[in-house]
């Protein structure tokens, strides 16, 4: 008899234990937020725009590279056709000319480091509402299916094994595409 109370009693507890370990076991699910990002039609959108920043300023910096060209190229032609005498006559105005070139130059590089950080801005700015939508849309997703943590199982994310729920369809659903 009290053999069997004590196996009743390990029963129940190891029952007890088991529901209590099942209920405090939280659930877990991964998505391939880069995948999901690159299917975004606001991210082609954001890139397209980005691109064509960057070509402009490619552009501009490519007529300022070849005006340089020009006026070294014409610079130095013109002080090799002169004498040595023609040459000490006229220093100063070459050293304007050079000091000129010299300007230019600065300012072309001053140009390129502007313009990287002019492109690094705008796509912060562009970017940044996409990952907070992607991060709201996740977290609706999870609430609504009772999911206590989200892992990321991009490439390189960390995320070794990913065999658990995958919200990526149910997200897309709700981002709407």
């Amino acid at each position: 008899m009290m053999r069997n109370i004590r196996t009743i009693m390990v029963a129940l507890a190891l029952i007890f234990g088991a529901t209590s370990m099942a209920t405090a076991q939280s659930k877990i699910a991964h998505i391939d937020t880069q995948k999901l990002l690159e299917e975004m039609p606001e991210r082609k959108s954001a890139e397209a725009q980005l691109k064509k920043l960057e070509q402009s300023y490619t552009a501009d910096i490519q007529a300022s590279l070849k005006e340089l060209e020009t006026k070294a190229r014409t610079y130095q032609n013109e002080a090799a056709s002169l004498t040595e005498a023609q040459l000490k006559a006229r220093e100063a105005e070459f050293m304007k000319k050079s000091e000129e070139i010299q300007t230019m130059e600065n300012n072309i590089r001053q140009a390129r480091e502007t313009a990287f950080q002019n492109i690094q801005k705008k796509q912060q700015e562009l970017i940044e509402p996409i990952l907070k939508k992607v991060r709201a849309a996740v977290e609706k997703v999870a609430n609504a299916q009772g999911i206590q943590y989200v892992l990321d199982s991009s490439n390189g994310s960390g995320v070794i094994v990913a065999k658990g729920t995958d919200l990526y369809s149910a997200v897309k659903k709700e981002l709407g595409f």
